[in-house]
């Protein structure tokens, strides 16, 4: 493979030095340069360097994994800061074939309690809720089918009753991480169902970061500008890299915000592609709660019929640990993680002795909270598509010159939201650069491997639902 140097790079034309450059200290030539250490960056990487390609991943923060990392540190046990359900085991490409030795996959619980205020939901009342959510997935594929693209909310049924705010969260800012009004009915519906579901117990996190075990990973290495045209430029504090090819798999919200500049600057499809995924919010409240005070099964879901936007979801004794997490997104989340810490905590705490009693305060000992919205290297949880935005996706996922590519959750059609998705993305995006360097012919592809088949956990019965 020629190599790409910074002489031929500068005879690419002048055009696209028209700003000019930051003092280059160091000087490196590669073929792609990779922005981000994520799950889309890693796998992008992992396929870079099955084809023996040079290559460098450029990460903002101090660790890989991106919106997927795992903390042991402020519980002893670990807590998935990020992603945690492991959606669609049977088919994740993290677990392809299997998942490292040293890491424990195991099936989710099947289902989910419900609480009306301070007590368990009635079987009749579970049945009414769930009976609203599939009516409600099926109204928004109904008119995700019509002839043009809608809000969600829009195509829920008109009958929901008391059931709707609680409905409207539930497939809303806990799914989407945005209101069903913000969010395109035909982006929502190609989600496949994520009725199974797993868990790592050592955190998915930290499975995500030993798959980067070996890569060219340089962190808090921030890019402050990419120059493409005829070939790369990659700006780092006082270095700059030189490349035929570029991955970005910065977050959308950071490229929206012009964090990267960009020359030339990117087009108004591109732009608005990317403004119309910007992340919606979704953050977590880890409370340790020793000696199972709440009476919860391990990973126990938790909802309650809320009757307004002030509400969040629980995920009790993760792991079999005492560890629980409150999790709160959209508007809401977005509001409350900007008052800080202490008030995300103050909710969380509040929120759990309206449904558990006031005892539960008093047995809460270590908290701590996420800042996903305010982290300057991701603004955000995940993407949802605008109403009538539904193709932006599409847009992100076509190349610029050949030369700069984009991919990240946000770029896949039906997976948006997952670390599974972010993972394909690259992979993708990685074999499409290396067919269009002449690298890779279509029927060079790697196949990959049969997929682990995890378990299923037996259905739960409604009784059992009710009683715990």
């Amino acid at each position: 493979m020629p190599k790409f140097s910074r002489r031929s790079f500068l005879a690419a034309g002048a055009a696209m030095l028209a700003k000019p450059a930051l003092a280059a200290s160091v000087e490196s030539d590669v073929d792609i340069v990779v922005v981000g250490a994520g799950a889309a960056g890693i796998a992008a990487a992992r396929r870079l360097a099955a084809a023996k390609q040079r290559f460098i991943v450029l990460e903002a923060a101090d660790h890989v994994g991106g919106r997927c990392v795992t903390d042991t540190t402020t519980f002893g046990v670990p807590f998935d800061r990020g992603a945690h359900w492991i959606h669609q085991p049977d088919i994740n490409p993290l677990l392809k074939p299997t998942a490292p030795a040293s890491f424990e996959v195991y099936p989710a619980p099947r289902g989910q309690s419900l609480r009306v205020g301070p007590r368990p939901a009635r079987d009749s009342e579970l049945e009414n809720f769930l009976a609203g959510l599939v009516r409600s997935h099926r109204a928004i594929a109904d008119a995700a089918r019509g002839k043009g693209d809608m809000a969600a909310a829009s195509a829920l049924p008109a009958d929901l009753g008391d059931w709707r705010q609680t409905i409207e969260f539930v497939l809303g800012p806990y799914t989407c991480a945005k209101e069903l009004a913000s969010v395109s009915a035909a982006d929502f519906a190609r989600q496949p169902e994520r009725n199974f579901d797993a868990f790592c117990r050592q955190g998915y996190g930290a499975l995500l970061a030993s798959l980067a075990a070996g890569l060219p990973v340089r962190l808090s290495t921030p890019v402050l500008r990419v120059v493409h045209g005829r070939g790369i430029a990659v700006d780092i504090p006082a270095e700059r890299y030189y490349a035929r090819n570029a991955i970005v798999t910065a977050s959308t919200s950071v490229l929206a915000s012009g964090k990267i500049d960009f020359i030339p600057p990117l087009e108004k499809r591109e732009l608005d592609a990317l403004d119309s995924l910007k992340l919606g919010s979704y953050e977590h409240i880890a409370l340790e709660l020793p000696k199972n005070p709440l009476g919860l099964q391990r990973d126990d879901l938790v909802f309650e019929k809320s009757d307004g936007e002030r509400t969040a979801a629980l995920l009790a004794n993760v792991s079999g640990t005492a560890l629980h997490v409150v999790t709160i997104a959209g508007k809401f989340g977005r509001e409350l993680s900007a008052q800080g810490e202490p008030a995300m905590i103050d909710f969380a705490r509040d929120w759990l002795a309206s449904l558990f009693g006031s005892s539960v305060k008093n047995a809460i000992r270590r908290t701590a909270a996420t800042h996903w919205d305010a982290n300057p290297f991701v603004l955000g949880g995940f993407s949802a598509a605008a109403p009538d935005e539904d193709d932006a996706r599409n847009v992100l996922r076509e190349s610029l010159g050949g030369k700069l590519w984009f991919a990240g959750e946000a770029t896949h059609a039906t997976l948006w939201g997952t670390v599974g998705g972010a993972w394909e993305s690259g992979v993708r995006t990685a074999e499409a650069v290396l067919r269009h360097m002449g690298v890779l012919k279509e029927q060079e592809e790697e196949s990959e491997p049969a997929p682990k088949k995890v378990k299923r956990a037996p259905q739960r019965s409604r009784q059992h639902r009710r009683e715990r």
